[in-house]
């Protein structure tokens, strides 16, 4: 039976969801790892799988002409986002450190203003609002608040993230190749990190070095698959059953460590999901 390219994009969409509530919660399981130390192994396998990929398409790794400094923020972006998001991972529940990071589409838009350029209605502008102010309810901004600390830091990871997709939509539109980005993004992040890493390594067991590679090929895996489903149908389409990654984190955060929301960040999970799914609504009747 043949599926429709907009279907396929979907189940890529659940699978990279699938993917990187395994990368999260792996990260957890890793123990008290430094956040540098649990990057460094999740990059290097990303670098690893978008090498093998290159060599499979026979691909130049050169970088496309006016795609050069996009390329370098990219990396840097990208790069502090995956590091707020593991250390999010290792203080928050694991459903609140995930739906910090799906603030990443709004951030996304916010950038594509300011770099790119493009233009956004007020319904686009309300959306944004309200996603800013249902994240509000999982930070929850009061001194009495243990975990204030992290949710700002998990909130930026979600901003570091949303630039990235911004300077990967740049240099789609001039035709880089994924692959490359993938690659370029992951040796910046393992070269960047990894100084840090050795000055304050932690000895690791066994079970914690394999649980960080399966880390990596959980995130290498999301990440294809995310790249997948954005080249067989416009984001505007699928992009909002990327937020089933906080149903599966929810539901993962539940069974493996016993973590409950509390009902303020689910109310901040209703807030943006809704904003996403009327963005969703919206831009396909545009």
């Amino acid at each position: 039976m043949k599926i429709s390219k907009k279907t396929a994009a979907v189940l890529f969409i659940i699978v990279s969801a699938l993917c990187f509530t395994g990368m999260n919660a792996c990260v957890r399981l890793s123990g008290d790892l430094p956040s540098l130390q649990k990057a460094f192994f999740r990059n290097f396998m990303a670098a690893i799988f978008a090498a093998i990929m290159l060599v499979k398409e026979h691909a130049p790794v050169k970088i496309q002409k006016g795609c050069g400094v996009a390329m370098l923020m990219r990396a840097v972006c990208g790069t502090v986002g995956v590091l707020c998001n593991f250390y999010a991972v290792d203080h928050l529940a694991l459903s609140d450190a995930s739906m910090l990071n799906k603030l990443s589409p709004f951030f996304a838009v916010v950038f594509s203003i300011l770099i790119l350029k493009e233009k956004v209605t007020l319904p686009q502008a309300a959306a944004i609002a309200a996603a800013f102010i249902g994240s509000l309810f999982i930070i929850r901004p009061t001194f009495s608040n243990m975990e204030l600390i992290p949710s700002i830091v998990g909130f930026t990871g979600g901003m570091g993230a949303g630039a990235a997709y911004t300077f990967v939509r740049y240099m789609k539109q001039r035709g880089e190749n994924s692959a490359l980005i993938v690659f370029c993004f992951s040796i910046f992040s393992c070269t960047v990190t990894l100084p840090f890493m050795i000055m304050g390594f932690v000895p690791m067991s066994a079970k914690q070095l394999g649980i960080l590679l399966l880390a990596g090929i959980f995130a290498a895996g999301g990440q294809f698959a995310i790249t997948g489903a954005y080249s067989l149908a416009p984001a505007r389409e699928v992009s909002v059953y990327d937020y089933s990654q906080v149903i599966f984190s929810a539901i993962t955060g539940y069974f493996l460590f016993e973590q409950i929301p509390v009902p303020f960040s689910i109310i901040g999970y209703v807030i943006i999901i809704s904003a996403a799914v009327w963005t969703f609504f919206y831009n396909n009747k545009q």
